[in-house]
C-alpha cells in the first residue's frame, strides 16, 4: 500500500494533508484516483517492478527452502493481484491475497501484461479463456482475496502457510492492530516459514518525519486513519520488539538512515522527544521473520 504522490515536490506536506482530508470524503471509485494519481495503492500493477519486487523477497525464501510448492500470502496487493500470477510462475502452489478493502482493480488487461511480461522470461502461463473475469482468474491461479484484514487472516488455518511478504505496508497497519495482527501471521505460519518486509517509516506526506508532530488522539481518530497519509509511526526498535513478542526472530536485512532528522526534534509532539535521535533517523529497513 505504497502511497504515491503525484504532486511531489510541488505541494507543501501541510497542504497536502488538507487536500487529502478533503478528498478522501469524495464518493469515487479507487480506479478514479489511479488515474489521477492519487491514493494510489503501490505500483504491483507495473509487471517489471511487480516482478522485482516479488522476486527480492521470495529469494529469501526459496534460498531456505528450495524446491516448488509454497503457499504464498501477501499483505496489502493495494490496486493490483499481480503477484498471485508470479508465485504460481515461480512455483508457489497457492497465494492468499490479504488487504483491508477491495482495492484491486479489475482490468483484465493488467494482468495479461503480467502475464506476457512472465511468457518472455521463459515462464510458463496456463491456457485460459481470454474473459475469465477477476474471480476466474484468481481460480486459474489458485489465488484467494481476502479484503476484511484481521478478520479474513483468523479465517486461515493453522500453520497453512510458507510465505508472508509486504512491500510497504506494515506502517500502514492501524497501531491499534498491529501486534494482533503479528500475531495471527505468526499463528499461519509453518514451522519451517519465513517472512519478508519492507517498512518505509518516512511520513506520506514530505517523506520526512511530519507524521510525528501530531498528538495520539488527532492521529489515530478515524477521521485521520481513513484520510490515505496515516502510518502508524511505530519507530524502528518498537516495531522490532513487536515482531519478537508475537513469536518471531528478527533479521534485519537493511536499515537505510537520514544523515541528519529531516523534521527539527522540537517540532515533533511530546511523544516522540524522548525517541533518540539515532532511532528517529532510520527512514526505511527490511526485515525477515522466522518463528521463534
Amino acid at each position: 500500500m505504497e502511497i504515491v504522490e503525484s504532486l511531489k515536490p510541488l505541494v507543501p506536506w501541510p497542504l497536502k494533508v488538507a487536500l487529502k482530508l478533503v478528498l478522501s470524503r469524495l464518493p469515487l471509485k479507487n480506479s478514479f484516483w489511479k488515474r489521477v494519481g492519487i491514493f494510489v495503492h503501490g505500483r504491483m500493477d507495473e509487471p517489471e517492478y511487480a516482478y522485482e519486487v516479488f522476486s527480492k523477497h521470495f529469494a529469501r525464501y526459496s534460498s531456505m527452502c528450495p524446491g516448488g510448492g509454497a503457499v504464498a500470502l501477501e499483505l496489502g496487493p493495494g490496486d493490483s493481484l499481480c503477484s498471485a500470477i508470479i508465485a504460481r510462475a515461480l512455483g508457489c502452489s497457492a497465494t492468499f491475497l490479504l488487504d483491508v478493502g477491495n482495492y484491486a482493480l479489475k482490468d483484465l488487461s493488467i494482468y495479461r501484461e503480467m502475464e506476457k511480461f512472465l511468457q518472455k522470461k521463459g515462464f510458463p502461463i496456463p491456457e485460459r479463456d481470454e474473459s475469465p473475469g477477476l474471480e476466474g482468474l484468481l481460480k486459474i491461479y489458485s489465488a484467494k482475496y481476502l479484503v476484511e484484514g484481521l478478520r479474513s487472516l483468523r479465517d486461515i488455518p493453522n500453520a497453512s502457510v510458507d510465505f508472508i511478504w509486504s512491500q510497504h505496508v506494515l506502517e500502514h497497519v492501524r497501531k491499534a492492530e498491529f501486534f494482533d495482527l503479528m500475531v495471527e501471521l505468526r499463528r499461519v505460519l509453518r514451522p519451517r516459514g519465513m517472512c519478508s518486509h519492507a517498512v518505509d517509516l518516512k511520513d506520506h506526506m514530505g517523506f520526512a518525519l511530519n507524521n510525528l508532530r501530531f498528538p495520539e488522539s488527532l492521529w489515530e481518530s478515524d477521521f485521520v486513519a481513513r484520510s490515505g497519509f496515516y502510518t502508524n509511526r511505530i519507530r524502528y526498535p518498537e516495531m522490532l520488539h513487536l515482531f519478537e513478542r508475537a513469536g518471531f526472530r528478527p533479521e534485519v536485512v537493511s536499515v537505510n538512515r537520514w544523515d541528519r532528522l529531516p523534521t527539527p526534534k522540537g517540532k515533533l509532539a511530546k511523544e516522540f522527544q524522548s525517541v533518540s535521535e539515532a532511532d528517529l533517523r532510520v527512514s526505511e529497513f527490511e526485515v525477515v521473520l522466522r518463528p521463534a
